[in-house]
């Protein structure tokens, strides 16, 4: 059935690819080629009682919000509407649906119980076909957590009408920047991956760095300077609770990742002048060191299965990117082209490593191969830098600085493709993200 509707109704035109799985739901790989994107309607969810009237419309706008913003989706007005959605229960008219294109449909309705929880009821129609995708669903939460709940909504849209897994209902953390270029206060914050509900995490006494989501979102790694020289902490997101990791006296250390067991941390350390990675079992506190080199070895970040390790090295007189083992060993180089590469992060779907790139005077977020194959530049700034992942490995976000000296670094989105750049909103500068997996 879900095959049936996407034929129809996903105009697909990818170079040298399949569009459509041959069995089973579709898995959409879009990597070349132009997208037609799909029209829906998502009518305010239906208020099953009093309390519940207020959530109706700020959920359908939440999820039209997602959907339309990855730029496979196009959301058609209310306005156009023949039908109302005025009942959950009520049989979905699909002739007034098919009369102006809506080839997907998402209904829903809210309610708050007895106990002052929001619940959302929703289903998803295939128009063009006359029947729902999958079930319908229940979700159930307080009503604080009400865009949350929305995100999930978008999510499960997302995953059932194009095979992927969703990054609506995920965080970011990032670096928050105020005050003139050349004395600008740093903290760090966290939001919703679309910018919404922004709260801090640090003040803004001591420049912070680099923060990285732990595998499971609840601890957050990040680079201070409040003793005057680079250290690195793990921060407890629920809690903000925060302690140094141990490195030896003398030393500085930055750069820090979480391998993906949660426990191991890789890192760069500088001591008498040389830089190398380590890694650090959280646990106990012990190091062990990785590379032995007088270059500069630097931004390392696991494979999904930690069997290996990407970094920054400038062993072959320019910054280029390596892979090696993730205990230690021979590194094999991977970046060939013209200009300087670095802050690595291999994608959740192991299959890809994003990248900073320096190449005749511009700044670019790109993606390659592991083996350095199918390089692919996604923008070009005069300053774009620190790709994150999103946590299906669809999207990347990263830092975009504009010139001069009122310039302000704000974040960016981008499709693996180059299409569909975007701007982040948020209250002050914004630099070093770092996006969670999907919140449990």
């Amino acid at each position: 059935m879900m095959k049936q509707f996407l034929t129809l109704l996903m105009a697909l035109f990818i170079a040298g690819m399949p569009a459509f799985a041959q069995d089973g739901p579709l898995r959409i790989e879009i990597t070349e080629g132009v997208i037609e994107p799909l029209p829906y309607a998502v009518p305010n969810f239906v208020a099953d009682n009093a309390a519940g009237a207020q959530f109706g419309k700020q959920i359908a706008d939440v999820i039209a919000s997602d959907l339309t913003g990855t730029g496979l989706f196009r959301e058609i007005p209310d306005t156009a509407f023949i039908s109302q959605i005025t009942s959950f229960a009520s049989p979905v008219q699909f002739a007034d649906w098919k009369a102006i294109n809506a080839q997907a449909l998402v209904t829903g309705a809210v309610s708050v119980d007895d106990t002052g929880k929001l619940v959302v009821r929703f289903r998803i129609y295939d128009v063009f076909a006359g029947q729902e995708l999958g079930n319908g669903l229940q979700l159930v939460g307080t009503q604080d957590g009400w865009r949350r709940m929305a995100h999930k909504v978008a999510d499960q849209v997302y995953s059932r009408i194009t095979g992927e897994g969703g990054y609506f209902d995920s965080r970011v953390v990032f670096v928050a920047e105020t005050g003139p270029k050349d004395k600008r206060a740093k903290r760090l914050a966290i939001m919703d991956y679309d910018g919404a509900n922004v709260s801090y995490l640090t003040d803004s006494t001591s420049i912070v760095l680099a923060p990285r989501f732990s595998p499971a979102g609840d601890r957050v790694l990040y680079t201070s300077y409040e003793t005057g020289f680079p250290k690195i902490y793990v921060l407890d997101v629920a809690s903000v609770n925060r302690r140094s990791l141990n490195t030896a006296e003398g030393t500085m250390s930055f750069a820090p990742r979480f391998a993906p067991d949660g426990r191991t941390v890789v890192y760069s350390l500088t001591q008498g002048g040389n830089t190398d990675l380590y890694r650090m079992d959280t646990g106990s506190g012990v190091s062990t060191r990785l590379t032995n080199a007088p270059s500069i070895e630097t931004a390392p970040s696991y494979s999904p299965d930690g069997r290996q390790i990407v970094f920054e090295s400038d062993r072959s007189g320019t910054p280029q990117l390596y892979i090696m083992p993730a205990d230690g060993g021979e590194a094999r180089r991977i970046s060939f082209g013209q200009g300087r590469y670095g802050t690595p992060v291999w994608s959740p779907r192991g299959d890809l490593v994003a990248f900073t790139k320096q190449s005749k005077g511009r700044f670019h977020i790109g993606v390659m191969r592991l083996d350095g194959s199918e390089e692919r530049l996604l923008t070009a700034s005069f300053l774009d830098e620190g790709p994150t992942w999103s946590p299906n490995g669809r999207v990347i976000m990263f830092t975009r600085e504009t010139q001069g000296a009122q310039g302000r670094a704000n974040l960016y989105s981008v499709d693996i493709t180059g299409r569909n750049l975007k701007q982040i909103s948020t209250e002050t500068g914004a630099s070093d993200p770092s996006w969670s997996p999907l919140q449990k």
